[in-house]
């Protein structure tokens, strides 16, 4: 087996690394373990202008690399591997096993952050596009498309939420959904129903994609009809839902309906030692900012768990 640790962190983005920065801090043994790159879902926007401290912005890979950098100058190891596991380590009863590409690693504790991962459309170029035009957060990029014509595909809550959140900027707004009737709440489509900037598109979706390094507009189709229609937008939000990065977590610990990892007001599991904070619990909103919060609050209560012992 490798190294022992006092604390493994599964899941290098906002909440992990804010976490490894306190646990190693704390001088912590802090290892934190990511299958990609540090930085997670966040490297996927072009900008981020509403993280607290950077009035004109900052690229996500800038502060992400910041945070890198910190966790590192604290002491925490941070190593690209996948995590296959994690079970209870019977010759240390209380403590963790964490099975990765690289072998097997001891923890008194273990912290999981491992995002979530937008819902995509899975269109031709769709990929090509984020970050020009194609967007999955409304608050973290509708500040971009100030008096700009935009489409949101989608009929929830969320959908409903960030079209009216986008009138704020855009010059209209288009909501695309499939069917004949949204399904979010109905002071939401009171609202939608209210809202002049907002043209809703029934029965409809999108085709393709068009622009080339910037997009330019989409092809709608309708479902009823099969006619197809370009509209021209300057921007997509695509809000379809989310789905967190709980595979790892189920069978270990309390997840609910949606997949979420279910914690306390200490972000902590229902398995003792365990904690998650991030894009993958329950009731918190999908941002840096409150990544950053649940991650030290989880690195917090972690010290204090071991401090017990």
């Amino acid at each position: 087996m490798s190294e022992r640790y006092d604390v493994i962190i599964i899941g290098a983005g906002p909440a992990g690394l804010a976490a490894a920065i306190y646990t190693g801090r704390a001088r912590l043994n802090t290892l934190v373990i990511e299958k990609a790159i540090p930085g997670g879902q966040i490297l996927i926007t072009d900008w981020i202008e509403n993280y607290p401290g950077f009035p004109d912005g900052i690229a996500p890979f800038d502060l992400m690399d910041s945070f890198r950098r910190q966790a590192e100058k604290f002491g925490a190891k941070i190593v690209m591997d996948e995590v296959r596991a994690v079970r209870s380590d019977p010759a240390n009863p209380g403590d963790w096993l964490v099975s990765s590409g690289t072998g097997e690693h001891g923890a008194r504790s273990v912290i999981l952050t491992m995002g979530a991962n937008y819902r995509r459309l899975n269109l031709p170029r769709e990929a090509e596009l984020i970050g020009k035009g194609v967007s999955y957060c409304a608050t973290c990029d509708g500040p971009f498309f100030r008096g700009l014509e935009v489409a949101v595909v989608g009929g929830g809550d969320t959908a409903l939420q960030e079209a009216e959140y986008l009138t704020k900027f855009a010059k209209t707004v288009h909501l695309i959904h499939r069917r004949d009737k949204l399904r979010g709440t109905a002071i939401l489509q009171e609202r939608i129903f209210a809202n002049t900037k907002i043209v809703i598109h029934w029965n409809s979706v999108i085709e393709s994609l068009a622009g080339e390094n910037q997009l330019s507009g989409v092809v709608l189709e309708n479902l009823k009809t099969g006619e197809m229609a370009p509209l021209a937008v300057e921007g997509l939000f695509v809000s379809i839902g989310v789905d967190p990065a709980s595979d790892l977590g189920r069978g270990l610990v309390e997840v609910n309906e949606w997949g979420e990892i279910v914690v306390n007001d200490k972000m902590a599991t229902s398995a003792p030692g365990i904690f998650a904070a991030g894009d993958l619990i329950d009731a918190t909103p999908h941002q840096v900012a409150t990544a950053v919060g649940t991650g030290v609050h989880a690195a917090i209560s972690a010290n204090e768990y071991l401090s017990a012992f």
